[in-house]
C-alpha cells in the first residue's frame, strides 16, 4: 500500500508515541503494519527476534502493529558512550565505533543499508510507518543525512510533520522549518500535526489557519496531551528528569541517573506497583537515606560511569545503605560496578585498564569484543522471570555461585552476595515479568500488586491509537501513504 513518515521541528516533541499509536491504529483496522527507523541515537536498546538489536522505540512500535521487533526496523543504532563516541550497530550487530570526527561521512555511506531495510518491510506489509530523528531543520547535519530527509527523498516517502505545542513556539517551529529547509526537502512535507495540545483546540484554531497558510501544508489535526503515555516504556534520557513526588507510606526505590544510563526502562514495571515510589536521582543529588532498595541500572560504559558514580558520592550513600541493611540490585552495567575489579583490556569503552568496583559482591569482570544478545527465561528469585541480556565481558566469581537467576538452557546467572541483600543480573526485562517483580518487592518487605506490565502497555497502545483516531484525520494519512512508491 505505500509508508508514511513522521518528522519532527525538534527532538522529544512525540514522534515515538504518535508512530506506536498510529500503528496501532493502522492495525486495529486490519492492515499488517511495520515500524521504521532509519537511524536512531540511544542507549535504550532491545533485543530483537532475529538476534539483533534495535531501539527501544522500535521494539514498542513493533508491539503496536503486534509483530515480534526485526532488526530491520532500525537499521542503524548509535550508542553514546564514553569520550565522544558512538557505538555504531548496524542492521542489528556492532560494527565499530564512530567519533565526531569521522560521523557525518560513516553515516552517509549507510544508506543503501538503509534502504535494504525499508524494501524488506514493504514486501511484507501493507504499510510503514517511518519515524525521523531530530528535526529536518538541522540544515547543519543535511549533508549525508539518512534520518530525515536524506532517507524521505531516496525512499520518495511523504511526510508530516510533528510540533510540540506543550513547549511553546509552535508556530514558528513549523513555519520556520519551511523557511530554512532546501525546497525539494520542503516538498515531501505534505502537511503537519499539533502534538501535546492541552485544554480547548478551539482556542488555536487561529493558529492552526496561520501556520497551514504560512507554512503551504495542510493540518492533519491537533492531538491532546496523551496521559496513558506515561505507561509506555521510556525512551529518552530526557524522561529522567520528570521525577514524581514522593508518597507517603510507600518504599523508596532509588536508582541514581548516570550519564550513560542505558535501558532504564527496566524500572518502568515498578511504576504500576502502589507501594513502591521510583525515584530517578540527579546528578548533585544524595541517595535518600530511606530507600529500601537501590538499583544500580545499565549503562554503555561501565568505568566511565562508575568514575562518575564516585565523583557525585554516590558510593558512599551506597555501602551506608548497604551498611544499614538495604537491598542492592545491579542490572547489567550496575552488576558490573558492585563487583570488585571491572577490566577493559582492549579499550572497548574507552581507555583501556582496569577499576576497583563497589566492593558489594564478590566477582570481577572483564570486557570483551562479542557482544552477547539473547532472549532468556527462567526462574529468579524462586519465581519465573523471562528478559533478554545485552552485554559485552564475562563476570565471574565466588558470589556466583548464588546465581540471582537459573535460565532454561543457559544455567545460572547473576550473583547474589553471602547475606542475600546485593544482588547482580545481566538480565534486562526481568521486572516486567509480575511473579519476578513480587519476589524482589518481597525482600523489600512490599506486598506486590501482581500487575501484567506488558498488558497495561497493550491497553495504552490501544488509548493512544483511539485519542489519533477521534483527533486526527487518520483516513487523510492512510491516503497520504498511497503516495509512496
Amino acid at each position: 500500500m505505500g509508508a508514511l513518515m513522521l518528522q519532527g521541528t525538534g527532538s522529544d516533541v512525540g514522534k515515538s508515541v504518535l508512530v506506536a499509536g498510529l500503528c496501532r491504529a493502522f492495525a486495529n483496522r486490519g492492515l499488517t503494519v511495520r515500524p521504521f527507523k532509519p537511524q536512531n541515537m540511544s542507549n535504550n536498546a532491545a533485543v530483537t527476534s532475529d538476534g539483533g538489536e534495535i531501539g527501544r522505540a522500535q521494539a514498542l512500535q513493533a508491539i503496536a502493529c503486534r509483530v515480534p521487533p526485526h532488526t530491520d526496523m532500525n537499521p542503524v543504532l548509535l550508542k553514546p558512550q564514553a569520550d565522544r563516541t558512538s557505538q555504531l550497530i548496524v542492521q542489528g550487530k556492532v560494527r565499530g565505533t564512530l567519533g565526531s570526527g569521522n560521523f557525518r561521512q560513516a553515516r552517509g555511506s549507510l544508506i543503501g543499508e538503509v534502504l535494504e531495510s525499508y524494501q524488506r518491510l514493504r514486501e511484507q506489509c501493507d504499510l510503514v510507518v517511518v519515524e525521523g530523528a531530530g528535526s529536518p531543520a538541522e540544515i547543519n547535519l543535511r549533508a549525508g543525512d539518512i534520518a530525515n530527509m536524506g532517507f524521505a527523498r531516496a525512499a520518495n516517502v511523504p511526510v508530516v510533520l510533528v510540533g510540540d505545542i506543550d513547549r511553546g513556539g509552535v508556530i514558528a517551529a513549523i513555519v520556520g522549518t519551511r523557511a530554512v529547509i532546501e525546497p525539494e526537502d520542503a516538498e515531501m512535507i505534505r502537511g503537519f500535526l499539533i502534538n501535546k495540545f492541552r485544554g480547548d483546540p478551539a482556542l488555536f484554531e487561529d493558529g492552526y489557519r496561520a501556520i497551514e497558510q504560512r507554512a503551504g501544508w495542510r493540518g492533519f489535526g491537533v492531538i491532546p496531551w496523551l496521559p496513558a503515555t506515561v505507561r509506555l516504556p521510556s525512551e529518552d534520557a530526557v524522561i529522567l528528569d520528570r521525577t514524581a513526588s514522593r508518597g507517603e507510606g510507600r518504599k523508596l526505590v532509588a536508582c541514581p541517573i548516570l550519564p550513560r544510563i542505558a535501558n532504564f526502562d527496566d524500572l518502568d514495571p515498578l511504576k504500576l506497583e502502589p507501594g513502591v515510589e521510583l525515584v530517578m536521582i540527579p546528578p548533585g543529588t544524595p541517595i535518600p537515606g530511606d530507600a529500601a532498595l537501590v538499583v544500580l541500572p545499565g549503562s554503555k560504559a561501565t568505568i566511565a560511569d562508575l568514575a562518575f558514580l564516585r565523583a557525585q558520592g554516590w558510593d558512599v550513600d551506597i555501602l551506608a545503605h548497604h551498611r544499614r541493611g538495604g537491598a542492592v540490585l545491579g542490572l547489567c552495567g550496575g552488576y558490573q560496578m558492585l563487583g570488585r575489579t571491572v577490566a577493559d583490556p582492549l579499550g572497548i569503552e574507552g581507555p583501556s585498564g582496569e577499576v576497583a568496583g563497589l566492593g558489594l559482591l564478590d566477582v570481577e569482570t572483564s570486557l570483551a569484543p562479542a557482544k552477547i544478545l539473547r532472549h532468556a527465561s527462567g526462574t529468579a528469585l524462586g519465581a519465573p522471570v523471562t528478559g533478554y541480556e545485552m552485554h559485552m565481558g564475562e563476570t565471574t566469581g565466588p558470589d556466583t555461585a548464588r546465581p540471582f537467576a537459573d535460565l532454561d538452557g543457559l544455567g545460572p546467572e547473576g550473583a547474589v552476595s553471602r547475606d542475600g541483600s546485593v544482588m547482580g543480573s545481566y538480565l534486562h526485562g526481568l521486572l516486567a515479568t509480575p511473579e519476578m517483580r513480587t519476589a524482589l518487592l518481597a525482600r523489600i518487605g512490599v506486598a506486590g500488586a501482581g500487575r501484567d506490565y506488558q498488558a497495561d502497555v497493550d491497553a495504552a497502545l490501544d488509548e493512544i491509537a483511539g485519542e489519533l483516531e477521534r483527533h486526527a484525520d487518520v483516513d487523510a494519512l492512510l491516503q497520504l501513504a498511497r503516495e509512496a512508491r
